[in-house]
């Protein structure tokens, strides 16, 4: 399985940016489906995931600002991201789980500018 991340970029704060993840295999067999982000000299952190029958749930930091989605016949994921912040400057990547085993895709920078 491989995934890309796009769709990021520099902001100001208060904008909106939203982040695609294209999946290279179908997506119904994923049982969850997530993004992730890491900030310089941060630990990576969960941000939002999706379950295969769309049930999502999301970092208190971005609830109420960001939505997960997920398009199973066009093989995407999605992050849509209003409000941002500076602190949500990171590298976001996406990452499903499949069979029992966690796929990673390269990320994407996201900048916010206060």
């Amino acid at each position: 399985v491989q995934l890309q991340a796009s769709g990021g970029g520099l902001v100001q704060a208060g904008e909106s940016l939203r982040l695609s993840c294209a999946v290279s295999a179908s997506m119904f067999s994923f049982a969850v489906m997530g993004w992730y982000r890491q900030a310089p000299g941060k630990q990576r952190e969960s941000v939002a995931q999706i379950s295969s029958v769309g049930i999502s749930n999301y970092a208190p930091s971005v609830k109420g600002r960001f939505t997960i989605s997920r398009d199973n016949a066009g093989n995407t994921m999605y992050l849509q991201m209003n409000s941002l912040e500076p602190e949500d400057t990171a590298v976001y990547s996406c990452a499903v789980l499949s069979r029992g085993t966690w796929y990673r895709g390269q990320g994407t920078q996201v900048t916010v500018s206060s």
